[in-house]
């Protein structure tokens, strides 16, 4: 028996153990118990992070007196109050203030499972995980309405894995410290809903014009609507998309059962409040209040803003833009005192419609007012207004500028160039004096943006900004000097402490004097007797048109009685614009604004009078020229007159210095000066001995002689393939 027993116990001790697991049974333990053990440490941790933030928020009391925004009050020069921006928060109301039907239609549209919830969808995470791996890392817009209160209360918007997870303990905590119905009071009283409206009643106020207590149920589809992107659904900036956007939140409303299907709701019908005070002047704080980030230290008090805006001017220059700007386009204006104070900026004829302020924004081509500085350039290397060129074809680098109408001129004066604007010269002169000098000037003067040094340049070929052309010729207004423009004149706390109090740098030179006075002189001639002519104002003006190819770009930009104001007209698009001319609608709004602005100012008449140093002086024309009545010489029309002839009749012979359309000829210095050949036409001799030449005009290099004409040949046509550029005004 001991035997057998015996037998059994080895038979069975010998028994072969069950081998070890291995393949993807063991990993997928371990992975399970690992991953099991990750959740139970993060269920703690969070559980932790969740009691810890709980205990660190503050009161509901506390939250309620929290302003999550700044107020700012604009004044007006004259310190009038033009705009209150920053939020506007109404009355609180309490939850059982709040209408059912506007919590409803919140739930129904930002988070349908608000009551089941712990602060966190778990479905709506799920989603947004989801979305995050299968969409480049970018998390999905899924936050219930506990995680937007605490994202509005305590955080930033920066859409981050980081921020989303802090996001969602502060809502945990949150649920875990208040009531849901105090969580959504909390969420309706403070939530945006664009415009500077915080909280439904504001919002009810501003876009209804009654207290949220009394809100419809179309008024509060339209509320809810807005918090998911306010400026895009606000019905003040696009009622189509707010009723649209309405529309979804009453269809969600009845898919939920939140509202009988059976109810008929039309939000177009809703009566908005009317918009004051958004046009035109809010162009100008979009602008302005941006600088106060770096003008004042961080702060969240109330301010208040005083600005260098006059408001009739203002409202001129609406107008002005308004009434003169072609259909289908837009127009932008910016007006500058002598000092560089913007009296009035207008960034388009509609701000509700598009905030887009082209004055300051919008990178455009000035066309020949453009010219400012080519002719700027060539007045600083020694040409005065009465300095003889020639309005004859031209190929500069392959290229071929040719003016408006087609037509050449001859022989005539820089001014009569520049008032009508004639394209061959402002090239001649470009390629004289250096296309970098040209761009040199323009970045003198304030222009920021890039300049090109291709020769068609001189036309006005580089982008620029309004506000930027205007400077400049504030400059020139300003005898040369530099003009800086601004727009904040101090702030001040609403105690009236101040922050912030502007001090007017001192201008730095930028072309000597007698450069400003001979281009002011340029530029009072284009308005009196050249293209500007509609932009005068019964006093002087001085300015210049721009009109860029195809009419796709109109400018006119000059001053008068210290006020220099910049006008521009186009397409967002850059398509053409039918009629649309620097001379006409631009200078029109142009005067049309500039009467306003001026007539509490004295008639200022232009100091043009060259007051050369005395390095550029020139001797006595008397010795040279002697009497008028004893040789040939070139009247203010540029006619040759014959001794003895004043009237020029009798077909007196031309001047070979100065050949006119078809003919070539040299514009050469040396050439003046020296023998003159016989006329290729007639034959005929020189006019005047090479002696009294000698007496006249000094031989070739004498550094008093006139300054050098454009070596361009004049009289060469474009050759077949050339291009020739549109013409420019």
């Amino acid at each position: 028996m001991e035997k057998r027993g015996s037998k059994r116990t080895a038979r069975s001790s010998a028994k072969p153990a069950r081998p070890p697991r291995s393949g993807w049974r063991l990993w997928f333990r371990r992975l399970f118990f690992t991953g099991l053990a990750i959740l139970v440490l993060a269920v703690i941790f969070v559980g932790l992070a969740v009691a810890f933030a709980a205990q660190s928020l503050p009161t509901y009391a506390e939250l309620r007196a929290t302003q999550t925004a700044q107020t700012i009050i604009v004044r007006a020069r004259d310190g009038s109050e033009i705009v209150e921006l920053g939020p506007s928060f109404g009355e609180w109301l309490d939850s059982d203030e709040i209408p059912g039907v506007m919590k409803e239609a919140m739930i129904a549209v930002e988070d349908r499972r608000y009551h089941s919830h712990f602060g966190v969808d778990p479905i709506g995470l799920a989603r947004a995980v989801y979305v995050a791996i299968s969409d480049s890392g970018r998390i999905a817009g899924t936050s219930t309405i506990t995680q937007q209160l605490a994202r509005n209360v305590f955080l930033n918007s920066n859409r981050t894995m980081d921020r989303k997870l802090r996001e969602a303990v502060l809502a945990m905590a949150l649920e875990s410290k208040f009531s849901k119905d105090q969580i959504l009071e909390l969420y309706l009283n403070k939530v945006y809903f664009g415009g500077g409206a915080y909280g439904i009643d504001s919002a009810s106020r501003k876009f209804f014009s009654h207290p949220a207590t009394q809100l419809s149920t179309a008024e509060a589809a339209i509320i809810a609507g807005l918090v998911k992107a306010p400026s895009n659904y606000s019905p003040t900036a696009d009622v189509q998309a707010a009723v649209d956007r309405a529309r979804v939140v009453l269809r969600l409303m009845k898919e939920q059962g939140r509202i009988s299907p059976n109810i008929t709701v039309d939000p177009s019908t809703v009566k908005l409040k009317e918009e004051r005070g958004q046009n035109s002047v809010r162009y100008f704080t979009d602008w302005a209040l941006p600088q106060l980030d770096i003008l004042l230290p961080q702060t969240f008090e109330p301010i208040e803003v005083w600005t260098t805006l006059d408001v009739g001017m203002q409202r001129a220059a609406a107008a002005s833009i308004k009434s003169n700007t072609p259909e289908g386009a837009q127009g932008a204006l910016v007006s500058l005192d002598r000092d560089g104070a913007i009296l009035a900026m207008i960034g388009g004829t509609d701000y509700v419609t598009t905030n887009y302020n082209r004055a300051t924004d919008a990178m455009r081509q000035p066309g020949s007012a453009w010219k400012l500085f080519v002719y700027l350039a060539a007045l600083e290397a020694n040409y005065k207004p009465d300095s003889r060129v020639v309005d004859a074809p031209v190929t500069i680098d392959g290229w071929s500028p040719r003016n408006s109408g087609g037509n050449y001129s001859g022989a005539m004066d820089v001014r009569t160039a520049f008032a009508y604007s004639k394209n061959t010269v402002a090239a001649q002169l470009g390629n004289e004096v250096g296309f970098g000098t040209v761009a040199s000037m323009a970045r003198r003067f304030g222009i920021t943006s890039e300049i090109s040094t291709f020769p068609a340049m001189v036309l006005g070929s580089s982008e620029t900004r309004v506000i930027d052309m205007t400077r400049a010729f504030a400059g020139v207004s300003a005898g040369g000097m530099s003009v800086e423009p601004y727009g904040i004149v101090k702030v001040t706390t609403a105690g009236g402490e101040t922050l912030y109090e502007h001090r007017s740098a001192r201008g730095s030179r930028l072309v000597p004097d007698y450069v400003a006075a001979g281009m002011t002189d340029l530029l009072q001639t284009a308005v009196n007797t050249g293209t500007g002519k509609a932009a005068q104002i019964g006093r002087p003006v001085a300015g210049k048109t721009g009109t860029t190819s195809s009419n796709k770009d109109g400018w006119f930009i000059g001053f008068s009685s210290g006020i220099t104001t910049g006008v521009w007209m186009g397409r967002d698009d850059a398509k053409q614009v039918a009629g649309l001319q620097g001379g006409r609608a631009p200078a029109r709004a142009f005067a049309a604004y500039m009467r306003y602005a001026v007539k509490d100012r004295p008639v200022e008449e232009f100091d043009t009078e060259l007051q050369l140093p005395e390095w550029q002086l020139e001797p006595d024309d008397e010795f040279y020229f002697g009497d008028p009545e004893e040789y040939y010489y070139i009247d203010e029309q540029g006619n040759l007159i014959e001794p003895g002839r004043p009237d020029g009749a009798g077909g007196a012979p031309r001047d070979p210095a100065f050949p006119i359309d078809g003919e070539s000829g040299s514009n050469n210095a040396a050439q003046r000066a020296g023998p003159r050949p016989q006329t290729p036409a007639t034959g005929a001799p020189q006019a005047v001995s090479d002696d009294f030449l000698e007496r006249a005009i000094g031989p070739a290099d004498r550094p008093s002689a006139p300054p050098p004409q454009p070596r361009a040949t004049p009289g060469q046509p474009p050759s077949r393939g050339q291009s020739a550029a549109p013409p420019a005004q």
